[in-house]
């Protein structure tokens, strides 16, 4: 039985499942992924990440991301779940 979609941060040798119906920051929470979080509403963007693969679809509407930003694939883990093995990458520090 699979456990859903491998999550893999992008040149940090971390990696987690999503299972199907579970944000992907949950899943992180779950799984060890060590994404940071705040508000899990979509909204302090502390969890903001780069898709560099893979599919994700959100739980609200539009969640707190520009245009510019949405079309150069960044993310919010705490409202977007996996429909696809995925690789992220988090923002430099």
């Amino acid at each position: 039985m699979a456990k859903g979609f491998k999550i893999t941060l992008a040149g940090e040798s971390i990696s987690f499942w999503a299972e199907p119906g579970l944000t992907i920051l949950r899943a992180s929470l779950r799984g060890g992924g060590g994404l940071l979080s705040s508000c899990r509403n979509g909204t302090c963007r502390a969890c903001r990440c780069q898709l560099q693969a893979g599919e994700v679809s959100y739980l609200i509407e539009w969640p707190g991301l520009s245009a510019e930003e949405k079309a150069a694939g960044w993310i919010l883990p705490c409202v977007a779940q996996a429909h696809s093995d995925l690789i992220l990458l988090r923002p430099a520090a």
